[in-house]
């Protein structure tokens, strides 16, 4: 049998020193069709790490590989006994979040979430951006557990993991739902995401943020628009996320930045212009995370940077591992979000300058949670006299 995968042109000229490493990922069988797989940042489906057994792609001889459809995206509805997560990680300035989806359509090649798919037997590449899971209970679920004996209230954080604003929320609503129970109780909100259709929700955010209870961060990782595109394919382009901020901003509610992920030797030199970009737009606030390769995260991304940036793939990844003690990535506490060693702190440095001329905070907008009122509406048990 004759793998179909080798079939295809490499899209490497021969003499290339990434060739092997390319024609490697196309002879395991993992590489999709490019048809098959376009506007999705992974270029690979893996099983998931969890599986018994691993697929792979070959010709049989009866051309069938070649009548597979494309990647469309498909929605599950998941029914959780609980819609808050907790944590305890030093490195995050929250202990409780909400995530009103299980994968992201964005699509986002980095994503340090795509290993969770695999909990439910699916892969981190393409199924992780296709195969989505909602939750429509997710406001119910909060109300009630917002309603419990003995809450107390703190900052909930939501796009921490997925994105709140992905495509699918436009005809899901969740994160609207949630939202208006949030406005409701009067309770603390942050979010995080990287789409203007955050701007939907102004009327709810601004009267919540008069209040000092909301605060929205928009995470801008490139302005370079072919970057971006290929780098985060569904989510919104740079200039609709500053507009966004533009827009937060002018209706009150505290914007701030990320710079998120910051990659060596890809987008790293545009730290500067970034920041310069968003507070000119209004954000008063700015943070910043270095890339981060877990698990099934850095098979992908090394496979994405062979497809697009063949001729940085070995000086890219050479300092990812210069800050990351010589290995894809340290999950320590404390180095996973900045890394360690001479680039780490040259990063570090040059934000902390720019933030400092611009005069932008790192974290400094506090949230109130002294107006909260329980709910005591639909979908909470109330307690007997």
């Amino acid at each position: 049998m004759t793998n179909h995968m080798l079939s295809g042109q490499s899209a490497f000229a021969p003499a290339h020193t990434a060739d092997i490493a390319n024609a490697l990922a196309n002879a395991s069988g993992l590489r999709i069709e490019i048809d098959r797989r376009r506007g999705r940042g992974a270029g690979l489906n893996p099983s998931g790490r969890f599986e018994t057994e691993q697929r792979e792609a070959f010709d049989d001889g009866w051309q069938t590989l070649e009548d597979l459809p494309a990647f469309k995206t498909e929605v599950q509805v998941e029914k959780p006994r609980s819609i808050i997560t907790r944590n305890e990680s030093p490195d995050i300035p929250f202990d409780r979040s909400i995530n009103p989806y299980r994968g992201c359509e964005h699509g986002c090649i980095y994503c340090f979430a795509r290993p969770t798919h695999s909990y439910m037997g699916l892969s981190a590449g393409i199924d992780f951006e296709a195969r989505l899971f909602a939750k429509p209970d997710a406001a119910k679920l909060l109300e009630r557990e917002l309603a419990k004996p003995g809450y107390k209230p703190r900052t909930l954080a939501i796009g921490t993991n997925t994105d709140p604003y992905q495509p699918i929320e436009r005809e899901w609503r969740i994160m609207r739902q949630i939202l208006e129970v949030l406005a409701e109780a009067e309770h603390p909100v942050a979010i995080v995401t990287k789409s203007a259709l955050v701007t939907r929700d102004i009327d709810i955010l601004a009267p919540l943020a008069k209040k000092s209870l909301a605060k929205v961060a928009l995470s801008v990782t490139t302005l370079d628009k072919k970057l971006a595109r290929s780098m985060e394919p569904r989510a919104s382009t740079p200039e609709k996320r500053l507009e966004a901020i533009k827009a937060l901003t002018e209706a009150g509610i505290p914007t701030s930045v990320m710079v998120a992920p910051v990659i060596p030797a890809l987008n790293d030199h545009e730290i500067e212009r970034i920041l310069d970009s968003a507070k000119a737009a209004g954000a008063t606030e700015a943070s910043y995370v270095l890339l981060r390769l877990p698990l099934e995260v850095s098979p992908l991304f090394r496979d994405w940077l062979l497809r697009n940036y063949p001729d940085r793939y070995r000086h890219v990844m050479s300092l990812i591992r210069s800050m990351r003690d010589g290995k894809d990535y340290d999950a320590e506490f404390g180095k996973r979000m900045k890394g360690a060693g001479p680039y780490a702190w040259q990063i570090g440095r040059r934000f902390e300058m720019a933030t400092k001329r611009l005069g932008m905070v790192r974290r400094g907008i506090h949230l109130r949670d002294d107006l909260f009122v329980p709910p005591g509406g639909a979908g909470v048990q109330l307690s007997l006299l």
